[in-house]
């Protein structure tokens, strides 16, 4: 007689390969540094007065989007990944929590961003009539927006029987299928705010293209009355007027304090832009796609495409700190304290 052959139908966990431990733990790892990271963040914007302010707060709201995503929303997909077929086998009302966190902090996030985006594009376009009144009210009115949207979005299947996210049978946990919600989601959670970042960008980059242009036309060489001495420094981009009593001094060359400021802002929006779009639009492409044609895609694509997006979560607060020096200082004093 033959050896009984084993029997691994009951473990909910397969065998795993070196290949496979690698990403799960480069999963991890993106998991834990996505929550300690915009942690970070909250905390020094709780701990620096200067930092209770806008757009400050913009930058909370979306960190407490991250950090959510990477605290209730991560570990449960990474549950998951982990299990055989990928199936979830932690029940209905799990399921149905981890949908609702998953879409809820996700579109939380990416409106936040858009938010940002249009903050720095006012205070770029319009900084006289931006008031720092005018640009609090704004900020708030951008968050409470943001969140009641999100909440919207995420509880419509729940509230409205807007499709099933949970199959017993199959053991299968995802967002609803119903086509309907399916283009309510995606155009609410994704299209809708990437065309409002791209049209914001577009603007962004008018706007600076025009003042340098202008600037350009306004240091252009103009005719001087023979009373005006002229003196040129040689390494201060500044020419100095002297004229009887009084001494003029302005800019000819280089940028001001302001178009720095400006050009800064505008290349952390659109860096920041850049890599949200090339984050989620895969997932979302697909996520509209496959109900709508029925298609087949791998699950493993799905979950590359799932994970890809999470991942902005973990680029956010780097993009917008490293662009701060602020929040350099701050890191820098926090850590120092605690030593």
């Amino acid at each position: 007689m033959g050896e009984e052959p084993t029997v691994t139908m009951g473990n909910p966990f397969p065998p795993f390969s070196v290949f496979s431990l690698l990403i799960l733990t480069l999963l991890v790892i993106l998991t834990i540094a996505t929550f300690l990271w915009n942690l970070l963040v909250l905390l020094t914007i709780l701990r620096v007065k200067t930092f209770h302010r806008v757009p400050h707060n913009l930058v909370a709201s979306t960190a407490v989007a991250d950090v959510l995503v990477a605290a209730l929303v991560m570990p449960l997909s990474l549950v998951k990944e982990l299990s055989a077929g990928r199936r979830w086998r932690l029940g209905r009302a799990l399921c149905r929590v981890w949908i609702s966190f998953d879409v809820l902090c996700c579109t939380a996030s990416i409106w936040n961003v858009t938010a940002i985006a249009l903050d720095r594009y006012w205070s770029i376009t319009r900084h006289l009539e931006y008031t720092l009144r005018t640009r609090r009210r704004a900020s708030n009115l951008m968050i409470a927006l943001t969140w009641a949207l999100s909440a919207l979005i995420s509880l419509a299947p729940l509230s409205f029987g807007w499709g099933e996210t949970y199959s017993p049978e199959q053991e299968r946990c995802q967002v609803s299928q119903e086509p309907s919600y399916t283009v309510f989601s995606t155009v609410g959670a994704f299209y809708l705010p990437l065309g409002v970042v791209l049209f914001v960008y577009w603007k962004i980059y008018k706007a600076a293209k025009f003042r340098i242009g202008g600037r350009r036309r306004r240091n252009a060489v103009m005719p001087l009355p023979e009373r005006v001495q002229v003196k040129e420094a040689s390494r201060d981009p500044q020419i100095l007027f002297t004229a009887r009593h009084a001494t003029i001094t302005f800019q000819t060359d280089g940028e001001t304090w302001r178009e720095q400021k400006d050009k800064k802002a505008a290349l952390m929006v659109g860096i920041l832009i850049g890599v949200f779009v090339l984050c989620w639009i895969p997932f979302f492409i697909t996520e509209l796609i496959s109900p709508l044609c029925s298609c087949n895609i791998p699950p493993v694509w799905k979950s590359i495409f799932l994970w890809l997006g999470y991942s902005n979560s973990f680029f956010n607060p780097l993009i917008y700190t490293a662009f701060n020096k602020n929040y350099n200082d701050a890191f820098r004093s926090l850590f120092v304290r605690q030593r």
